[in-house]
């Protein structure tokens, strides 16, 4: 179904415009041709944090391709879908751009497998681990480029956004959170970010997952309605055409579908729910942005066929589980052997649990320098080549 939609201007009622910020912690002059957000999005492009990205796994390891996404180039791919999907729904793009580029800074090596698994390992100690509450460590405590406050010193709405872009806190279970509002919600332009990042992924995946020839195209057509009707239409036009410029082909609109559905049904609930103002979106009953019913029901088909077929492929999980076994016996030596992190943890650990500071190591690792220090410690447990970088 074709559908109409006009590009509004970034002054939307519901766009969260820079200068009714609440500011940021440590209070700091205006710039003068930048705006708050601009200069939070280009901190965020400055910092360790964000270049470490480039060196931790997306869901395909560089074993059988360079060509494969990694965290870093799949961050820079949900950028480019919120500044598009901000735009056309009038929103701040350099707000929604600073959120998409910040989103995943606190993934640890080797993607939601290691998060997962750190995750189990902090609950045996009574804690937790979820990357979006380690990204808001990251920003406030270990980026340390500036000489009068610690951190990145990122607007409220930007640090409020890196928790609350994907999720809803309650105070009593996060009380270390109740600065940030966490009986709203967010603005519109942090609510987007899961959608986008969810069209970004699933459509990367697929593209990689054919790259790495572990797509069944003739399964994906079966499972995802939307990708079959898409692809006969392409084939139809092109029935001499190479498959494989097909296939990019039937992608690019699937991708374009699903971003131009998200911008219509967000828009339509948003004119349905009366908003006109920011304050109207924080206490709005529920989250706006999202999906029609038939872009939902695909986008959920896609996502089950990645899980079936692609996520739990031998090929990946072969990887996946030696590596993640390396990050758990790394933790498990680095919290018995004081002394064995590099001294600024050390230090770091004697005045917060070591528990946590470990964590903390391991987190901001990359992969191959994970791997790494799993060899210099115990014997064997590598996959893929090493390269020299200093610790995180």
């Amino acid at each position: 179904m074709e559908r109409t939609i006009a590009t509004l201007s970034p002054s939307a009622p519901w766009a969260m415009r820079a200068e009714e910020t609440r500011g940021r912690r440590f209070p700091e002059p205006d710039h003068p041709y930048r705006s708050a957000y601009a200069r939070d999005r280009d901190r965020i492009i400055h910092s360790r944090a964000f270049r470490r990205l480039e060196a931790k796994t997306q869901v395909f390891t560089t074993r059988y391709s360079d060509h494969f996404r990694n965290r870093l180039t799949h961050t820079l791919e949900v950028a480019q879908i919120a500044r598009t999907v901000a735009g056309a729904l009038g929103l701040n793009t350099e707000f929604a751009e600073a959120l998409a580029l910040v989103h995943d800074i606190g993934h640890p090596p080797f993607g939601h497998a290691g998060e997962r698994k750190l995750d189990e390992l902090m609950r045996e100690h009574g804690g937790h681990f979820n990357h979006n509450l380690h990204a808001l460590r990251i920003v406030e405590h270990f980026e340390q480029r500036y000489l009068d406050f610690p951190g990145l010193n990122l607007t409220f709405e930007v640090r409020e956004g890196i928790i609350k872009h994907s999720r809803d806190y309650s105070e009593r279970e996060f009380p270390q959170l109740q600065e940030y509002l966490l009986d709203l919600r967010p603005p519109l332009e942090a609510q987007l970010i899961d959608g986008v990042d969810e069209i970004a992924y699933n459509t990367a995946d697929m593209d990689d997952a054919h790259e790495a020839e572990l797509l069944d195209l003739g399964r994906l057509c079966e499972e995802v309605p939307l990708f079959s009707d898409i692809f006969k239409k392409v084939s139809d036009a092109h029935p001499s055409g190479r498959e494989k410029l097909r296939f990019y082909e039937a992608l690019r609109r699937m991708l374009d579908f699903l971003a131009s559905d998200f911008v219509f049904y967000t828009r339509l609930r948003l004119q349905q729910s009366g908003v006109s103002s920011v304050e109207d979106v924080r206490r709005a009953a529920k989250r706006l942005p999202g999906f029609g019913e038939e872009a939902a029901a695909n986008n959920a088909a896609l996502k089950r066929f990645l899980f079936r077929h692609i996520y739990d492929h031998p090929a990946i999980t072969e990887d996946r589980d030696r590596s993640v076994k390396c990050l758990e016996e790394l933790f498990a030596y680095y919290l018995a052997k004081p002394g064995s992190m590099p001294a600024s943890y050390e230090e770091l650990a004697r005045s917060e649990a070591r528990h946590v500071i470990v964590c903390d190591y391991i987190a901001g690792m990359t992969d191959q320098f994970l791997l790494r220090q799993h060899r210099e410690h115990f014997d064997g447990c590598v996959a893929g080549d090493a390269r020299r970088e200093p610790s995180p």
